[in-house]
């Protein structure tokens, strides 16, 4: 490498800060070195950077294909790439996330600019899902590689945008497992009833969040911080005032592989079980759609 670079660990279970290494010019073999680090520690910092918006895209190209956001409007930037937003008196991604998780090839990672931060607050935190699946009994973590998962756009008003993905997936380039349902998308257990879901949903989402697991990171103006999104979640701290501006590029083309193929057949109650089974309704709908791309891909390879 061109450059020597100092890599500092930020907590027990992931985080590190990158310095001694421009980002604005960051060489193949740097980026390739900048990979190796995030497989490592998963959520990277890089002090200091100050890219322009086309520095920015250069630098993340070297990881894969970029995308925009597909549903918030971006209203400030005009390089389609980019992802900026705007806020003040707290964030929209105030709940715990993986970027994306609605789409059937989501997010890889996410590579963003701190443009401009208040002096206080606004902080954002990471969990890392390979840990949360780790920890849990050997009785969760079985029936937690037998599951799938509904996941929804509904917070960008987009309740149809809807996929199925395993509660437990693993990582293509580590090969390690980790848990893959977050609070901000994830909707419902295919193979539960509606309340059995819900049971064990709301003890997933809490238990991600336990501080083992968790790094927190203050922001300053300059700052580029890159996350791998298939094996963390991250929640911005609703916490600020001040004006705050991002700019997020998005690296896509994730395959979601799940760690045990689904041990159970999808839980659809009977269309006259009782006012309950309306809960079912979206589930069915994602089957339905599920089964018809099946067999037109089907029908079209042959």
């Amino acid at each position: 490498m061109s450059q020597s670079i100092e890599v500092t660990r930020l907590v027990g279970a992931l985080g590190a800060e990158v310095r001694g290494l421009s980002l604005k010019s960051a060489a193949p073999d740097e980026a390739a070195r900048v990979q190796e680090l995030l497989l490592e520690h998963h959520v990277l910092f890089f002090p200091e950077q100050h890219l322009d918006a086309n520095e920015h895209v250069a630098f993340g190209r070297h990881f894969g294909q970029l995308e925009g956001h597909p549903h918030l409007e971006n209203v400030e930037s005009q390089i389609p790439e980019i992802f900026e937003l705007v806020a003040t008196r707290g964030g929209i991604a105030d709940e715990w996330h993986s970027d994306i998780s609605f789409q059937e090839s989501p997010s890889i990672m996410a590579i963003l600019n701190m443009v401009k931060c208040p002096e206080v607050g606004g902080d954002t935190m990471w969990s890392n899902m390979h840990l949360a699946y780790e920890e849990l009994s050997t009785p969760l973590r079985d029936l937690c590689d037998g599951l799938t998962a509904v996941h929804n756009a509904l917070p960008h008003g987009k309740p149809e945008k809807a996929t199925i993905h395993p509660v437990v997936r693993v990582h293509p380039e580590t090969g390690r497992k980790s848990l893959f349902v977050n609070e901000h998308f994830t909707r419902r257990i295919v193979e539960l009833s509606h309340d059995e879901s819900e049971h064990l949903l709301s003890y997933l989402f809490r238990w991600v969040t336990n501080p083992r697991f968790v790094v927190r990171y203050r922001w300053h103006q300059g700052t580029i911080g890159m996350w791998d999104n298939r094996c963390t979640q991250h929640f911005v701290v609703n916490d600020f005032s001040a004006e705050r501006i991002i700019q997020r590029v998005t690296v896509m083309g994730d395959e979601v592989s799940a760690g045990h193929e689904p041990k159970w057949e999808p839980y659809v109650r009977d269309r006259h079980a009782g006012a309950t089974s309306r809960q079912d309704r979206l589930l069915k709908t994602v089957l339905k759609e599920r089964a018809a791309a099946a067999a037109e891909s089907t029908r079209a390879a042959s």
